[in-house]
């Protein structure tokens, strides 16, 4: 990236916080905890605060019944061999894990892959120089898997011109703190989900953009296409929007070696040969999408965010 290049990017506004939830006191206080939080993990340093987090959620975590029990039977469901113990040692796993990247936010600017004293090992650089080189804008896929923000950290060490697609979080005071925190280490080109980012996305391919995207959660008026065997309303975006441009479709997996440690794995674009169906198209690249995050999980189950609602309630998971 050339200085001009960069001058323009430090001078990008950044996205508004959420505006549809007008700031309560419960916000301002969640803020303010977050913020002296936010403050303590910087200041005992990134691995004990990483061992401290995780170690408080992987002991209360379980205990929180509705959440850990949704849980605990979506991995029964994808692992139907798996004994009791070893589905409640996941579960344990999946909390510590959570509470180990929270932490973690507060000194993401230690995971960059390029510096000497990296945390993080890089499979794949090439293909993000590549990117980063000119070869035209691609699309970056990957899960919630150990420290998902990582990969964002290693597209900008890169020198890859991206947006990043991000949930707006429900308190917009807190949704301000992490859009300027994500704005000094990954981009400043930050989309949110949704109506809200939808033309942005095409506006951000056009400018020869790359974008990142977590493509791994239930969305309701997304398409159903199987996931760890069993249907799931998934998005179609990053396929339409390959098949619109021609981007490749680039997979990243993400891997906690041991603490705050970790393995960011960039794999080859998605082989897809469209047939101008396109509905049929988009259906066949999203479920090609769909099963290469699905062999990430199955290699490190505990290191995937089990607890939210990824498959329909009346399948008979937990609502």
């Amino acid at each position: 990236m050339t200085r001009s290049s960069l001058d323009v990017a430090e001078e990008t506004p950044l996205p508004a916080p959420r505006s549809n939830r007008p700031a309560t006191i419960g916000h301002r206080i969640e803020y303010a905890a977050t913020r002296f939080l936010f403050f303590l993990f910087g200041l005992i340093g990134v691995d004990r605060a990483s061992a401290l987090a995780g170690g408080f959620t992987r002991f209360v975590g379980p205990k929180l019944r509705r959440i850990s029990a949704r849980g605990e039977e979506n991995l029964r469901r994808a692992f139907p061999d798996w004994s009791e113990n070893a589905v409640r040692r996941a579960v344990a796993g999946v909390w510590e894990n959570l509470g180990r990247t929270a932490a973690e936010f507060a000194h993401l600017d230690r995971f960059d892959p390029f510096a000497p004293d990296s945390r993080v090992e890089i499979v794949g650089a090439e293909r993000l120089r590549a990117v980063a080189a000119g070869a035209g804008p691609a699309i970056f896929v990957s899960g919630h898997f150990a420290n998902w923000e990582v990969m964002s950290v290693a597209l900008k060490a890169a020198g890859v011109d991206y947006a990043v697609v991000y949930r707006a979080a429900n308190n917009p005071l807190v949704d301000a703190l992490i859009i300027e925190t994500r704005a000094r280490v990954m981009s400043r080109h930050q989309i949110p989900k949704g109506k809200r980012g939808a033309r942005a996305l095409v506006e951000a391919l056009r400018a020869g953009r790359s974008l990142a995207m977590l493509v791994d959660q239930k969305l309701n008026d997304g398409i159903a296409v199987p996931f760890m065997g069993r249907p799931a309303m998934t998005t179609p975006a990053p396929a339409r929007l390959a098949l619109k441009f021609g981007a490749p479709v680039i997979p990243m997996g993400i891997e906690r070696l041991a603490g705050a440690r970790f393995r960011l794995t960039v794999y080859d674009p998605i082989a897809h040969a469209p047939t101008g169906d396109l509905a049929e198209d988009v259906r066949s690249l999203t479920i090609l999408i769909n099963e290469a995050l699905e062999a990430r999980i199955r290699a490190r189950p505990e290191q995937w965010l089990w607890l939210h609602r990824r498959w329909p309630k009346d399948d008979g998971a937990p609502a």
